[in-house]
């Protein structure tokens, strides 16, 4: 689990101009026991799904003492809604789902990300692709296309070269997974348009905030052998990963715009956080429903039973009542 402190200083090097409020590592940092963190895109406001897995994290680190960071991942900002950022913090605030630290946004902390490209491009372990999306999203994964450098002119996206290796994670909740990397492919980890990708910035975020426990929703399994190999080209540490169960419509289908899906209204936070705790088995007692956002919140946090969530993918919504 433990990295270099070497490795550590590499990463949080800041060139001149990098944003004040950037996260970076000292030697004489003592990070606590366990520290984890919930990264939301402002891409619209926090629905059911978004506060399972908000709130599973936050129990998580809580119920053991540690520390809980809010992270906007917002590289991406064609798809940013405008408001939404301080939406999402507001939501989290009425929720009674209080952070620790500084807000982090990831549109603040490309040289950090800029500095683990050209890690990696000096140890080999990337190429220039410019394949088109359609080339791209192959069922079967990246076939390599462009690994003996670009098919044709023009700009390039840049991947990061795996391995014929196996990945094995051992997941809190989803027990052992194995991964073969060549099956999942060689990720892109900068775009075309000079963007840099998920798979990349959250690596290196995880390792610059120190983040010990990674509690998330299912549909991001498949995205962490990328991140453990990128770890590990980087020396940087690897956290506990916690895959929740993702909640799904009763048809077994991801939460469309039904209810489920619409933004949380804070007028019903008690509701919500009772539904929430409900669909991630926790069992909370019926009277708790009409309690306040921030006892319920205390609840789950004195009875958190991840246990109770072990080996389970998904979790349909309509096996459970809906409050709201």
């Amino acid at each position: 689990m433990g990295a270099s402190r070497e490795a550590r200083r590499a990463i949080s090097r800041v060139p001149r101009g990098e944003s004040p409020h950037a996260s970076t590592l000292t030697a004489a940092e003592s990070p606590p026991q366990c520290i984890g963190r919930f990264a939301p895109s402002p891409t619209g406001s926090l629905h059911l799904g978004s506060l399972v897995a908000a709130l599973g994290s936050y129990a998580d680190a809580r119920s053991r003492g540690g520390q809980w960071l809010v992270r906007m991942e917002d590289l991406d900002r064609a798809r940013e809604v405008r408001g939404s950022a301080a939406a999402i913090l507001r939501t989290l605030e009425l929720f009674a789902l209080n952070w620790d630290g500084a807000i982090e946004y990831q549109s603040a902390r490309t040289a950090h990300y800029a500095h683990a490209l050209e890690t990696l491009r000096a140890l080999g372990a990337t190429f220039e692709c410019s394949c088109s999306r359609r080339e791209r999203d192959r069922e079967s994964g990246y076939p390599g296309t462009c690994r003996g450098g670009p098919t044709r002119n023009g700009p390039t996206a840049v991947r990061f070269r795996v391995d014929d290796t196996v990945v094995l994670l051992e997941d809190r909740l989803q027990g052992k997974c194995e991964f073969r990397l060549r099956e999942c492919g060689d990720v892109i980890i900068r775009r075309r348009d000079g963007a840099f990708a998920y798979q990349l910035a959250v690596v290196v975020d995880d390792a610059l905030q120190n983040v010990t426990d990674v509690v998330r929703g299912a549909d991001l399994l498949d995205s962490t052998p990328w991140q453990i190999a990128l770890q590990q080209a980087l020396k940087l540490p690897t956290p506990r990963y916690s895959h929740l169960p993702l909640i799904v419509e009763p048809s077994g289908e991801k939460l469309a715009k039904s209810r489920r899906s619409v933004a949380l209204d804070p007028l019903a936070a008690g509701a919500h956080l009772y539904e929430a705790l409900t669909l991630l088995r926790q069992d909370p007692p019926a009277e708790l429903e009409s309690e306040s956002p921030g006892l319920i919140v205390q609840w789950a946090c004195a009875n958190w039973r991840p246990d109770r969530l072990r080996g389970v993918r998904e979790i349909r919504a309509a096996a459970y009542r809906t409050t709201v």
